[in-house]
Protein backbone atom coordinates (compact mmCIF):
# COMPACT_ATOMS: atom_id res chain seq x y z
CA UNK A 1 0.00 0.00 0.00
CA UNK A 2 1.46 3.42 -0.95
CA UNK A 3 2.62 5.82 1.73
CA UNK A 4 -0.30 8.17 2.57
CA UNK A 5 1.62 11.20 1.37
CA UNK A 6 2.10 9.68 -2.08
CA UNK A 7 -0.34 10.61 -4.79
CA UNK A 8 -0.22 8.47 -7.89
CA UNK A 9 -0.59 10.47 -11.08
CA UNK A 10 -1.35 7.69 -13.51
CA UNK A 11 -0.92 8.65 -17.13
CA UNK A 12 -3.77 8.53 -19.61
CA UNK A 13 -1.85 6.05 -21.66
CA UNK A 14 -1.66 2.37 -20.90
CA UNK A 15 1.21 -0.07 -20.98
CA UNK A 16 -0.16 -3.47 -21.78
CA UNK A 17 1.85 -6.65 -21.51
CA UNK A 18 1.91 -10.35 -20.90
CA UNK A 19 2.85 -12.10 -17.68
CA UNK A 20 0.00 -10.50 -15.78
CA UNK A 21 1.23 -6.91 -16.04
CA UNK A 22 -1.66 -4.65 -15.05
CA UNK A 23 -2.56 -1.70 -17.25
CA UNK A 24 -3.21 1.55 -15.42
CA UNK A 25 -5.06 4.66 -16.47
CA UNK A 26 -6.18 7.82 -14.73
CA UNK A 27 -5.83 11.57 -14.93
CA UNK A 28 -2.64 13.54 -14.48
CA UNK A 29 -4.53 16.54 -13.07
CA UNK A 30 -3.10 17.78 -9.76
CA UNK A 31 -4.36 16.65 -6.36
CA UNK A 32 -3.18 18.44 -3.20
CA UNK A 33 -0.68 16.43 -1.17
CA UNK A 34 -2.09 14.92 1.99
CA UNK A 35 0.64 16.59 4.00
CA UNK A 36 3.65 18.73 3.24
CA UNK A 37 6.98 17.39 4.38
CA UNK A 38 10.14 18.89 5.71
CA UNK A 39 13.28 17.52 4.14
CA UNK A 40 16.70 17.06 5.62
CA UNK A 41 18.92 19.94 6.55
CA UNK A 42 16.17 22.34 7.55
CA UNK A 43 14.54 22.43 4.11
CA UNK A 44 11.42 24.54 3.60
CA UNK A 45 8.19 22.59 4.13
CA UNK A 46 5.67 21.86 1.41
CA UNK A 47 7.97 21.32 -1.56
CA UNK A 48 5.96 20.22 -4.58
CA UNK A 49 7.75 17.30 -6.19
CA UNK A 50 6.87 14.68 -8.78
CA UNK A 51 8.56 11.66 -10.37
CA UNK A 52 7.81 10.73 -13.99
CA UNK A 53 8.12 7.05 -14.87
CA UNK A 54 8.15 5.63 -18.43
CA UNK A 55 6.42 2.39 -17.39
CA UNK A 56 4.29 0.82 -14.65
CA UNK A 57 5.43 0.57 -11.05
CA UNK A 58 4.82 -3.20 -11.08
CA UNK A 59 7.25 -4.03 -13.91
CA UNK A 60 9.66 -5.81 -11.53
CA UNK A 61 12.50 -3.83 -13.07
CA UNK A 62 13.45 -0.19 -13.65
CA UNK A 63 10.15 1.49 -12.83
CA UNK A 64 9.50 -0.64 -9.74
CA UNK A 65 13.00 0.13 -8.48
CA UNK A 66 12.55 3.88 -8.89
CA UNK A 67 9.13 3.75 -7.26
CA UNK A 68 10.61 1.93 -4.26
CA UNK A 69 13.12 4.76 -3.98
CA UNK A 70 10.37 7.36 -3.99
CA UNK A 71 8.51 5.56 -1.21
CA UNK A 72 11.64 5.33 0.92
CA UNK A 73 12.42 9.01 0.46
CA UNK A 74 8.88 10.01 1.41
CA UNK A 75 9.08 7.85 4.52
CA UNK A 76 12.54 8.91 5.64
CA UNK A 77 12.53 12.58 4.63
CA UNK A 78 8.83 13.17 5.37
CA UNK A 79 8.31 14.50 1.87
CA UNK A 80 5.19 14.19 -0.27
CA UNK A 81 6.62 13.38 -3.67
CA UNK A 82 4.04 12.26 -6.22
CA UNK A 83 4.49 10.07 -9.28
CA UNK A 84 3.20 9.58 -12.79
CA UNK A 85 3.58 6.15 -14.35
CA UNK A 86 3.36 5.06 -17.99
CA UNK A 87 4.47 8.40 -19.41
CA UNK A 88 4.84 7.84 -23.15
CA UNK A 89 7.68 9.36 -25.19
CA UNK A 90 5.31 11.65 -27.11
CA UNK A 91 4.22 13.14 -23.78
CA UNK A 92 7.56 13.74 -22.04
CA UNK A 93 7.63 17.46 -22.78
CA UNK A 94 3.94 18.13 -22.23
CA UNK A 95 3.91 16.28 -18.91
CA UNK A 96 6.94 18.20 -17.65
CA UNK A 97 5.39 21.42 -18.88
CA UNK A 98 2.15 20.70 -17.01
CA UNK A 99 4.00 20.35 -13.71
CA UNK A 100 6.13 23.39 -14.45
CA UNK A 101 2.97 25.42 -15.02
CA UNK A 102 1.65 24.15 -11.69
CA UNK A 103 4.79 25.60 -10.08
CA UNK A 104 6.29 22.32 -8.91
CA UNK A 105 9.66 22.80 -7.26
CA UNK A 106 11.26 19.51 -8.32
CA UNK A 107 10.52 17.35 -11.36
CA UNK A 108 12.36 14.05 -11.52
CA UNK A 109 12.18 11.71 -14.51
CA UNK A 110 13.46 8.14 -14.53
CA UNK A 111 15.51 7.37 -17.60
CA UNK A 112 18.01 8.81 -20.07
CA UNK A 113 15.18 9.10 -22.58
CA UNK A 114 13.90 12.16 -20.66
CA UNK A 115 17.15 14.13 -21.15
CA UNK A 116 16.12 16.08 -24.24
CA UNK A 117 12.70 17.00 -22.90
CA UNK A 118 14.05 18.14 -19.53
CA UNK A 119 16.66 20.43 -21.07
CA UNK A 120 14.11 21.88 -23.48
CA UNK A 121 11.31 22.51 -20.99
CA UNK A 122 13.57 23.75 -18.16
CA UNK A 123 14.20 27.06 -19.89
CA UNK A 124 10.51 27.95 -19.52
CA UNK A 125 10.48 27.31 -15.76
CA UNK A 126 13.66 28.70 -14.15
CA UNK A 127 12.27 28.25 -10.63
CA UNK A 128 11.73 24.52 -11.10
CA UNK A 129 14.59 22.05 -10.69
CA UNK A 130 14.66 19.24 -13.29
CA UNK A 131 16.48 16.02 -12.44
CA UNK A 132 16.75 13.09 -14.84
CA UNK A 133 17.77 9.81 -13.23
CA UNK A 134 20.31 8.26 -15.59
CA UNK A 135 20.56 11.66 -17.23
CA UNK A 136 23.70 12.55 -19.12
CA UNK A 137 22.98 16.11 -20.32
CA UNK A 138 22.69 19.42 -18.49
CA UNK A 139 22.43 22.62 -20.49
CA UNK A 140 20.82 24.86 -17.88
CA UNK A 141 21.30 26.12 -14.35
CA UNK A 142 18.10 24.33 -13.24
CA UNK A 143 18.85 20.96 -14.86
CA UNK A 144 20.63 18.57 -12.47
CA UNK A 145 20.77 15.04 -13.90
CA UNK A 146 22.10 12.21 -11.77
CA UNK A 147 23.83 9.38 -13.55
CA UNK A 148 24.02 6.09 -11.65
CA UNK A 149 27.12 4.50 -13.12
CA UNK A 150 25.26 1.44 -14.36
CA UNK A 151 28.38 0.08 -15.99
CA UNK A 152 29.66 -0.50 -12.47
CA UNK A 153 26.57 -2.61 -11.79
CA UNK A 154 26.95 -4.52 -15.06
CA UNK A 155 30.58 -5.14 -14.09
CA UNK A 156 29.39 -7.03 -11.02
CA UNK A 157 26.74 -8.88 -13.03
CA UNK A 158 29.38 -9.92 -15.54
CA UNK A 159 31.64 -11.38 -12.88
CA UNK A 160 28.77 -13.63 -11.82
CA UNK A 161 27.87 -14.48 -15.43
CA UNK A 162 31.44 -15.43 -16.28
CA UNK A 163 31.48 -17.87 -13.38
CA UNK A 164 28.07 -19.52 -13.84
CA UNK A 165 27.89 -19.82 -17.63
CA UNK A 166 28.23 -23.44 -18.78
CA UNK A 167 29.26 -22.70 -22.37
CA UNK A 168 30.48 -19.11 -22.26
CA UNK A 169 27.88 -18.03 -24.81
CA UNK A 170 26.39 -14.74 -23.66
CA UNK A 171 23.30 -13.07 -25.10
CA UNK A 172 22.65 -9.44 -24.19
CA UNK A 173 19.62 -7.29 -24.97
CA UNK A 174 19.32 -3.56 -24.38
CA UNK A 175 16.28 -1.35 -24.59
CA UNK A 176 17.67 1.37 -26.88
CA UNK A 177 21.27 1.97 -28.03
CA UNK A 178 21.91 5.17 -26.08
CA UNK A 179 25.35 5.99 -24.71
CA UNK A 180 24.64 4.75 -21.18
CA UNK A 181 23.23 1.45 -22.45
CA UNK A 182 26.14 0.85 -24.79
CA UNK A 183 28.66 1.46 -22.03
CA UNK A 184 27.05 -0.89 -19.53
CA UNK A 185 26.74 -3.63 -22.16
CA UNK A 186 30.33 -3.07 -23.29
CA UNK A 187 31.53 -3.64 -19.74
CA UNK A 188 29.28 -6.64 -19.16
CA UNK A 189 30.30 -8.40 -22.36
CA UNK A 190 34.03 -7.77 -21.90
CA UNK A 191 34.11 -8.97 -18.29
CA UNK A 192 31.75 -11.93 -18.76
CA UNK A 193 33.66 -13.20 -21.79
CA UNK A 194 37.02 -12.77 -20.06
CA UNK A 195 35.72 -14.59 -16.99
CA UNK A 196 34.47 -17.53 -19.05
CA UNK A 197 37.71 -17.71 -21.03
CA UNK A 198 39.64 -17.82 -17.76
CA UNK A 199 37.67 -21.00 -17.02
CA UNK A 200 38.76 -22.51 -20.33
CA UNK A 201 35.57 -21.83 -22.29
CA UNK A 202 35.45 -20.63 -25.91
CA UNK A 203 33.42 -17.57 -25.00
CA UNK A 204 31.69 -14.83 -26.96
CA UNK A 205 28.86 -12.32 -26.54
CA UNK A 206 26.05 -11.44 -28.94
CA UNK A 207 24.12 -8.18 -28.53
CA UNK A 208 20.76 -6.94 -29.79
CA UNK A 209 18.50 -4.00 -29.06
CA UNK A 210 14.74 -4.24 -28.63
CA UNK A 211 14.10 -0.54 -29.38
CA UNK A 212 11.39 -0.87 -26.76
CA UNK A 213 10.99 -0.73 -23.00
CA UNK A 214 7.64 -2.47 -22.73
CA UNK A 215 7.20 -5.13 -25.44
CA UNK A 216 7.19 -8.31 -23.36
CA UNK A 217 6.42 -10.53 -26.34
CA UNK A 218 9.35 -9.12 -28.28
CA UNK A 219 11.66 -9.80 -25.33
CA UNK A 220 10.59 -13.44 -25.32
CA UNK A 221 11.06 -13.76 -29.07
CA UNK A 222 14.51 -12.17 -29.04
CA UNK A 223 15.68 -14.34 -26.16
CA UNK A 224 14.37 -17.49 -27.85
CA UNK A 225 16.33 -16.60 -30.96
CA UNK A 226 19.51 -16.04 -28.98
CA UNK A 227 19.11 -19.29 -27.08
CA UNK A 228 18.40 -21.09 -30.36
CA UNK A 229 21.67 -19.71 -31.70
CA UNK A 230 23.60 -21.12 -28.75
CA UNK A 231 23.41 -18.55 -25.95
CA UNK A 232 23.30 -20.20 -22.53
CA UNK A 233 23.44 -17.07 -20.33
CA UNK A 234 21.24 -14.01 -20.87
CA UNK A 235 21.48 -10.45 -19.60
CA UNK A 236 18.67 -8.04 -20.46
CA UNK A 237 18.24 -4.41 -19.47
CA UNK A 238 15.06 -3.20 -21.11
CA UNK A 239 12.42 -2.87 -18.37
CA UNK A 240 9.35 -5.00 -19.21
CA UNK A 241 11.05 -6.47 -22.29
CA UNK A 242 13.22 -8.40 -19.85
CA UNK A 243 10.20 -10.19 -18.37
CA UNK A 244 9.62 -11.89 -21.70
CA UNK A 245 13.27 -12.85 -21.90
CA UNK A 246 13.12 -14.38 -18.43
CA UNK A 247 10.17 -16.49 -19.54
CA UNK A 248 12.11 -17.70 -22.58
CA UNK A 249 15.14 -18.55 -20.46
CA UNK A 250 12.94 -20.50 -18.06
CA UNK A 251 11.29 -22.48 -20.85
CA UNK A 252 14.53 -23.17 -22.73
CA UNK A 253 16.74 -23.97 -19.75
CA UNK A 254 19.07 -20.98 -20.09
CA UNK A 255 20.54 -18.92 -17.26
CA UNK A 256 19.44 -15.32 -16.74
CA UNK A 257 21.37 -12.76 -14.70
CA UNK A 258 18.97 -10.37 -12.94
CA UNK A 259 19.57 -6.64 -13.16
CA UNK A 260 18.15 -3.43 -11.71
CA UNK A 261 15.61 -5.13 -9.42
CA UNK A 262 15.94 -8.34 -7.42
CA UNK A 263 14.56 -10.66 -10.07
CA UNK A 264 15.61 -13.93 -8.43
CA UNK A 265 12.08 -14.83 -7.40
CA UNK A 266 10.56 -14.36 -10.85
CA UNK A 267 11.97 -17.64 -12.13
CA UNK A 268 13.65 -19.69 -9.37
CA UNK A 269 16.33 -21.93 -10.80
CA UNK A 270 16.71 -19.75 -13.87
CA UNK A 271 18.07 -16.61 -12.18
CA UNK A 272 20.95 -17.47 -9.83
CA UNK A 273 21.65 -13.86 -8.84
CA UNK A 274 20.66 -10.27 -9.46
CA UNK A 275 22.49 -6.99 -9.22
CA UNK A 276 20.02 -4.74 -7.46
CA UNK A 277 19.89 -0.98 -7.78
CA UNK A 278 19.39 0.18 -4.21
CA UNK A 279 17.36 3.16 -5.26
CA UNK A 280 15.97 3.49 -1.76
CA UNK A 281 19.42 4.69 -0.73
CA UNK A 282 19.82 6.60 -3.99
CA UNK A 283 16.53 8.51 -3.79
CA UNK A 284 17.02 9.51 -0.17
CA UNK A 285 20.50 10.76 -1.09
CA UNK A 286 19.33 12.60 -4.23
CA UNK A 287 16.21 14.23 -2.80
CA UNK A 288 18.02 15.24 0.38
CA UNK A 289 20.64 16.97 -1.78
CA UNK A 290 17.87 18.90 -3.54
CA UNK A 291 16.23 19.89 -0.26
CA UNK A 292 19.59 21.13 1.02
CA UNK A 293 20.17 23.16 -2.17
CA UNK A 294 23.12 20.90 -2.91
CA UNK A 295 22.12 19.75 -6.40
CA UNK A 296 23.49 22.44 -8.74
CA UNK A 297 22.65 22.63 -12.42
CA UNK A 298 24.94 22.62 -15.44
CA UNK A 299 26.38 19.47 -13.87
CA UNK A 300 25.92 15.74 -14.35
CA UNK A 301 26.06 14.26 -10.85
CA UNK A 302 27.18 10.64 -10.49
CA UNK A 303 26.71 7.77 -8.05
CA UNK A 304 27.73 4.13 -8.03
CA UNK A 305 29.32 1.36 -6.00
CA UNK A 306 31.15 3.82 -3.76
CA UNK A 307 27.83 5.43 -2.82
CA UNK A 308 26.33 2.00 -2.04
CA UNK A 309 23.60 1.94 -4.67
CA UNK A 310 24.44 -1.38 -6.38
CA UNK A 311 24.17 -4.60 -4.40
CA UNK A 312 24.23 -8.31 -5.24
CA UNK A 313 21.36 -10.62 -4.30
CA UNK A 314 22.24 -14.31 -4.42
CA UNK A 315 20.41 -17.61 -4.50
CA UNK A 316 21.88 -20.86 -3.23
CA UNK A 317 23.26 -21.49 -6.73
CA UNK A 318 26.03 -18.98 -6.09
CA UNK A 319 29.06 -20.37 -4.29
CA UNK A 320 31.02 -18.53 -1.64
CA UNK A 321 33.92 -18.38 -4.09
CA UNK A 322 31.84 -16.38 -6.55
CA UNK A 323 30.53 -14.12 -3.78
CA UNK A 324 34.11 -13.44 -2.72
CA UNK A 325 35.03 -12.48 -6.28
CA UNK A 326 32.17 -9.97 -6.37
CA UNK A 327 33.21 -8.52 -3.01
CA UNK A 328 36.79 -8.17 -4.24
CA UNK A 329 35.54 -6.46 -7.41
CA UNK A 330 33.55 -3.96 -5.35
CA UNK A 331 36.67 -3.14 -3.36
CA UNK A 332 38.66 -2.57 -6.56
CA UNK A 333 36.04 -0.17 -7.88
CA UNK A 334 35.96 1.78 -4.61
CA UNK A 335 39.75 2.03 -4.74
CA UNK A 336 39.66 3.34 -8.31
CA UNK A 337 41.51 0.31 -9.64
CA UNK A 338 39.13 -0.58 -12.50
CA UNK A 339 39.62 1.18 -15.84
CA UNK A 340 36.08 1.20 -17.16
CA UNK A 341 36.87 3.64 -19.94
CA UNK A 342 39.18 1.08 -21.48
CA UNK A 343 36.20 -1.29 -21.81
CA UNK A 344 34.02 1.19 -23.69
CA UNK A 345 34.01 0.52 -27.42
CA UNK A 346 33.37 4.17 -28.22
CA UNK A 347 36.30 6.17 -26.94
Amino acid sequence: MPHPTELSRRALFVAAGALGLAACSSSTSPTPAASGGTGGGGAAPGKKMVLLLPGPINDQSWNATNYAGLKKANDQLKTAMEFVENVQSADYESTMRQYGERKYDFIMAAGTQFDEAANKVAAQFPNTRFCVVNGMTSNAANVSPIFPKEYEASYLAAIIAGEVSTKGQFGTIGGFPNDAMEKLLDVYEKVAVDGAKARGLDAKATRAYANSWDNVGLGKQMAETMIGNGADTLFVYANQVGLGSIQAAKEKGATFIGFSADQNGIAPGTIPASIVFDFETFYVWAIDKFLKNDLPGNTVHQAGIKEGIFKASYTDKITQQIKDKVTAAEAKVKAGQVDFAAMFKKK
